[in-house]
């Protein structure tokens, strides 16, 4: 949304990369002109997915097309918050509201809220078990280099700052959810802590994990070498939403570390949970 907003970047706070200017949430207005448009969060083909309402249509991004709807086998996906977000949010909208997805393949402009709910062939007439189960067994092939042109987006690196792993380093990372993370924290011997996002970050509005090491990504491979002795240790890795520090903990992991795992929802989980932090 940056040129539309006067060069400001604003997304949604689930939004990995750093670099954000104004994060927003369900429910929040943006003024872009004489125009109000309101912020629907609807996710699903990617975790901060959100579409925008202003007047009588809807700009639904990469979430519902015409005549279809956005992949959900990218990393982050999620077919059933996607049905959800299409069901839950897009459809309750005025069936005359005007459709205008991120783009379409078959040269047609827009839709309208209506019609999607009549025709749209992925839609119509499924539960939700069966749209997760349809979205889930698609085979439809990757385009050629995703991942490695999805995780310089995410991180705001530079495509060649770093080696980035494949889908199947990423899809191997384990992931812990905030409360695991705290509890082994309890015990005798704790995971060490690495939060890879920038130095802002780390010192910013979310906050960083008490005893946590900051190893921005962009020096992570380099970083990596004075920690030989955590080799056989427990790791984390920490960045705001999960997305960097997932790429992390893959990196690590080919680097020999043997325990590498992912704080799941990053630093916003853990304090969506009230987990102690410092700034």
């Amino acid at each position: 949304m940056k040129d539309l907003l006067g060069g400001r970047v604003v997304m949604h706070r689930r939004a990995p990369a750093p670099r954000v200017d104004t994060h927003v949430d369900e429910g929040d207005r943006l003024t872009v002109g004489g125009l109000n448009l309101q912020v629907l969060y609807t996710p699903g083909h990617t975790p901060d997915g959100v579409s925008l309402s202003v007047a009588d249509r809807v700009f639904t991004g990469d979430t519902l097309m015409i005549g279809g709807t956005g992949r959900t086998d990218f990393a982050g996906g999620d077919a059933g918050a996607q049905y959800d977000s299409i069901m839950n949010k897009l459809f309750t909208l005025p069936d005359q509201t005007i459709v205008f997805p991120a783009h379409d393949y078959r040269g047609h402009a827009c839709s309208t809220i209506r019609a999607e709910k009549s025709t749209n062939p992925r839609l119509v007439g499924r539960s939700r078990a069966d749209y997760v189960h349809l979205m889930n067994n698609s085979g439809l092939p990757l385009p050629d280099k995703i991942q490695e042109a999805l995780q310089p987006n995410q991180s705001a690196l530079d495509d060649d700052a770093i080696k980035f792993p494949g889908l199947s380093q990423l899809n191997q990372v384990q992931q812990l959810e905030p409360s695991e993370v705290s509890r082994r924290l309890q015990t005798p011997n704790p995971p060490i802590l690495v939060d890879v996002r920038e130095t802002d970050e780390f010192n910013g509005e979310l906050g960083h994990i008490p005893g946590s090491q900051l190893m921005p990504l962009r020096e992570l491979p380099q970083l990596a070498s004075n920690m030989e002795q955590f080799r056989s240790s427990e790791i984390v890795t920490i960045c705001r939403a999960g997305v960097r520090s997932t790429t992390a903990a893959a990196i690590l992991t080919a680097l020999g570390f043997e325990h590498v795992f992912n704080l799941k929802g990053g630093m916003l989980d853990w304090n969506d949970a009230g987990l102690p932090v410092e700034r």
